[in-house]
């Protein structure tokens, strides 16, 4: 991959994008964590919305992820009707894809609704 340009960084965007960018890692950098207390998507069988809290860690090689564009990647779920657990494998497959990271962690906790809160793990390693 040749290094990409950073689109949405020092841009006004005020939409989602369907993607996160990334940029040349550091060198020694072992670990990268992103926390998000507020993602929102949508249950798909009552469509009513759901608050998740999404911890995403990744072994980064070549590229690290630029925050901005995540933010503006998870802002795209608010109106998707998925369940959790799909939700946190499509994190890290746009993850694994576009990072290209030796290890990447999703871990997706949402909020209770009727007492029950659910959290899904999703791992995948190249």
């Amino acid at each position: 991959m040749d290094t990409p340009e950073l689109t949405v960084l020092g841009s006004t965007v005020r939409h989602a994008i369907d993607h996160v960018e990334v940029f040349p890692a550091p060198a020694h950098v072992t670990s990268v964590r992103f926390t998000n207390d507020e993602l929102g998507s949508v249950c798909p069988v009552t469509q009513q919305p759901d608050l998740s809290h999404v911890v995403i860690e990744y072994a980064p090689d070549q590229w690290c992820i630029e925050s901005k564009s995540l933010k503006l990647y998870l802002w795209g779920f608010r109106d998707r009707a998925v369940f959790a657990e799909a939700l946190a494998a499509e994190i890290a497959g746009e993850v694994m894809r576009t990072a290209q990271p030796t290890r990447v962690t999703v871990t997706l906790t949402q909020r209770p609704r009727g007492g029950i809160e659910v959290q899904a793990v999703a791992e995948l390693v190249r």
